[in-house]
């Protein structure tokens, strides 16, 4: 049998898809790349795949070179290994000329995976003329892509050739053109991080970083914070973080002073774009001067005059250094002081900043300040502002203060915590905004822990309870959800008494209770589809966790009291309620004599709702039973 046709198949259907007029349809043809070369194996890969991509590679669209850059990082394998790897670099080198960005990246992307696939030598023998080229070309994207490509020999060279690849790096960085200054200055903290990772491995290498290599880092570096270019100078913060990480992990600090006129003058900057990367890199900024107060304390008015900037992101980025930066200040003695005397001011000033998003940045990180001001001054400084942001109108600073409450817990404790913000807190459980009140919600059964049984039956149960009546299930769901959490940290009679009773109308009165369905002073309407489908809900999830006794005498009558709801989401959730009272049964029949008798019970129950007219509940009565039956053997 002639298989010649189906070998030649899979290329020709590639080539053939590859000329649809649509691009999409080029696009998916090209995202199968991968397996057409496995079909294909890797000699035809080579000698008829790699040539026909190499033609693609020149004449298609944006999109589907962006594809093809990215396949071909993965290709080192389908080739038959790195000796054929030199067609597919030259491939890849094409795409990262490229104008378009998108498929630049994904080419160079590409280049760097596949170094890691190489032999030295060849890695050195390709790599690095390809690098000089890139570097000389005449066009702009050419230089923007060499950037990208030093971090796969930067460390794997000799001294001597880093050096100069340093000086080639260098002159990328004072490139006329904006756009290759800013692609030096993209890449540049990934190779002072490969610089880093070397020194802290090989530190007794005699090709190891040395005066003469930061010397011309040094030289970039002031470079790009004096750029003219906004666009440019901004990428020089994260240059800097790179450079402080190096020498904080071979502990030299005696740079420090000239590094810190660095950051003084980019977090100065007139442009509110590098105000705002300094102020988002703030704390990696601070880190570095930690350890010497003198050095530190020469930061705390440039962090409060970028509190107090007039551009809301810089608020915002800065808002979110607050904990960090006045970590490293309460490590000094005294230092409390500073902190309440000029930070904590401007923390009250924005947390009624007319920026929504700034005052919400706040609100996630200010509650973090307490572990660092202690006891007394949180409840003097800090708390006044917590109660003021709780009442905020904008729904994610309310929420962003609740989140974080359990730190302020920790450290005030909860008697003053609750007399405090209880009043607030159930305010907040009434919300308009649902998202508000789930958070409340999801907040309760911390607070219960530390309230006591006592005081949360007096002042959270009723709010708990009505949580099941919402008019929005994500709610009523999640009052399910933490009624359970409450059993466990309250136990089996609490439950019994405080919710099950009262679900199960076996009080003469219903306080806690009132909604849809629900009348206070009233029982328990059951007419209502969602009141019964909720009390289901939450009787089911309460099985696992109130003691066997419970469930024989009062949950499983209950359940089976709506065996014959007219409604079938009703029935076929009673089939899996039956299928939660089994397994408890089965796991209490050491201490329940009648488990056994109880679960003929429920099979018989569930033989009913397997002949149910409707699909689902027959579907979930059969799959209950045939779980019971594997569980009782």
């Amino acid at each position: 049998m002639d298989n010649s046709n189906d070998d030649l198949y899979p290329l020709a259907l590639l080539m053939d898809e590859l000329k649809h007029d649509d691009v999409a349809n080029r696009v998916d043809a090209m995202k199968k790349l991968d397996t057409i070369a496995i079909a294909l194996g890797p000699e035809r890969t080579v000698n008829e795949l790699l040539p026909f991509l190499n033609e693609v590679a020149q004449d298609d669209e944006e999109e589907v070179f962006a594809v093809l850059g990215s396949k071909l990082g993965e290709f080192v394998p389908l080739i038959g290994g790195p000796e054929h790897c030199e067609p597919l670099i030259r491939i890849l080198l094409i795409l990262a000329s490229m104008e378009e960005p998108l498929v630049r990246d994904k080419a160079i992307d590409s280049l760097n995976h596949v170094s890691t696939e190489i032999p030295h030598d060849m890695l050195l023998r390709l790599y690095l003329p390809m690098i000089d080229s890139l570097s000389q070309g005449n066009w702009f994207s050419k230089k923007v892509a060499s950037c990208g490509l030093f971090k796969s020999v930067l460390i794997k060279v000799d001294a001597a050739t880093r050096r100069d690849l340093l000086n080639i790096y260098y002159k990328l960085a004072s490139d006329d053109s904006p756009m290759v200054r800013r692609g030096a200055a993209s890449h540049l903290p990934t190779l002072i991080d490969k610089l880093t990772w070397f020194t802290e491995n090989y530190p007794n290498s005699e090709d190891k970083v040395d005066n003469k290599d930061w010397e011309i880092i040094s030289q970039i570096f002031q470079h790009l914070i004096n750029d003219e270019q906004d666009s440019v100078k901004f990428l020089s913060v994260d240059v800097l973080v790179a450079i402080l990480e190096f020498f904080q992990s071979v502990n030299d600090s005696s740079h420090n002073s000239e590094f810190l006129i660095s950051s003084l003058k980019l977090i100065g900057d007139e442009s509110w774009r590098v105000r705002y990367t300094a102020a988002d890199r703030f704390s990696k900024v601070a880190k570095n001067f930690s350890k010497n107060f003198a050095d530190l304390s020469k930061l705390i008015d440039p962090f409060i005059s970028l509190m107090n900037d007039n551009e809301g992101e810089v608020r915002k980025a800065i808002c979110k250094q607050l904990p960090e930066f006045c970590e490293y200040l309460g490590e000094y003695a005294g230092n409390k002081d500073v902190i309440l005397e000029k930070i904590v001011p401007i923390i009250d000033k924005l947390s009624q900043d007319p920026h929504e998003n700034v005052r919400a940045s706040l609100a996630l990180s200010v509650t973090h300040l307490s572990p660092v001001l202690g006891k007394q001054s949180t409840i003097d400084n800090l708390l006044p502002i917590f109660l003021v942001m709780l009442k905020d109108e904008f729904p994610e600073v309310r929420l962003n203060i609740i989140s974080n409450l359990s730190i302020v817990n920790e450290i005030i404790g909860i008697n003053l915590l609750s007399v405090n913000l209880l009043p607030a807190i159930t305010e907040l459980a009434q919300d308009g905004k649902w998202r508000v009140r789930l958070a409340i919600i999801e907040y309760i059964p911390k607070l219960a822990k530390q309230l006591g049984e006592s005081f949360f039956n007096d002042e959270l149960l009723s709010l708990c309870l009505s949580w099941l009546w919402d008019p929005v299930f994500a709610i009523r769901d999640a009052a399910v959800n933490i009624l359970r959490e409450l059993t466990e940290i309250f136990g089996s009679d609490w439950a019994n008494k405080e919710i099950i009773s009262r679900l199960l109308n076996n009080e003469n009165e219903n306080k806690n209770a009132e909604g849809d369905g629900v009348t206070e002073n009233s029982k328990i309407d059951y007419s209502n589809f969602i009141t019964r489908i909720t009390c289901l809900f939450t009787i089911t999830n309460l099985v696992p966790v109130v003691d066997v006794h419970t469930v024989e005498n009062k949950l499983l009558p209950f359940v089976n009291s709506f065996a014959d709801d007219p409604v079938p989401n009703i029935r076929f959730n009673i089939a899996k309620a039956y299928l939660v009272i089994a397994k408890a049964l089965v796991e209490a029949k050491d201490t329940l004599p009648n488990s056994v008798s109880l679960i003929e019970q429920i099979l018989s129950k569930l033989g009913k709702l397997s002949k149910d007219e409707d699909f689902d509940v027959r579907y979930y009565s059969d799959q209950s039973i045939e779980e019971i039956k594997k569980l009782t053997g």
